[in-house]
């Protein structure tokens, strides 16, 4: 089974307590949780042990292994807090300037390729996230991806001096509400789903 040893530590834990941290619902008979992820409603099925789709077009649809890493480590991390309202780099993250590097560096390469010549395009691959714009660079949006964790996405546009350049800002609560690997793997969903809501 995937994600074994997080199952484990999420059935352990009192249910609707864990819902009020994560700001989700919690069911019971069976006992699930119905989580949002990307504006997308997920079941989380603790009997067995599954994750999958509650939207109407496509219920039932087993969620990816990413979908049910990012939603099972929020779940059992996600702390009762409100957002700090200050943005702030991964790099500045607890722990986050020895994470954030090679591999685990941050996809900002693939929103400079679909967006830096045309960043108005970030506002319309964004609108089904519920986005929200803001003013900085040249375009940019904050949306969430779970229930307590937002993400800021800024793009400059590219011009005869300089290429284009893409940040990823994160809310400084961010760490407390999910480890850093999954929060990379959280990043990673969103950037994969505004460049194909573009294509």
């Amino acid at each position: 089974m995937s994600h074994e040893g997080l199952w484990q530590q999420l059935v352990e834990l009192d249910g609707q307590k864990t819902a009020r941290r994560a700001n989700c619902r919690y069911i019971t008979n069976p006992d699930r949780y119905i989580v949002t992820l990307l504006q997308n409603s997920y079941v989380v099925n603790l009997a067995g042990r599954e994750i999958f789709s509650a939207e109407p077009g496509s219920p039932h649809t087993p969620a990816g292994f990413i979908q049910q890493l990012c939603i099972l480590a929020y779940l059992i991390n996600a702390k009762d807090l409100p957002v700090a309202d200050k943005l702030v780099r991964a790099e500045s993250l607890p722990g986050g300037q020895f994470f954030f590097r090679g591999p685990h560096s941050l996809p900002t390469d693939k929103l400079e390729q679909a967006f830096g010549n045309q960043p108005d395009r970030l506002y319309e691959a964004a609108k089904q996230f519920d986005a929200k714009r803001c003013e900085f660079g040249d375009a940019s949006v904050q949306l969430y991806v779970l229930p307590r964790i937002p993400i800021t996405i800024v793009i400059w546009r590219a011009d005869e001096e300089f290429p284009a350049r893409a940040s990823i800002l994160f809310d400084q609560t961010a760490a407390a509400q999910l480890p850093l690997d999954a929060l990379q793997a959280a990043v990673n969903l969103t950037v994969d789903a505004l460049v194909k809501a573009v294509r």
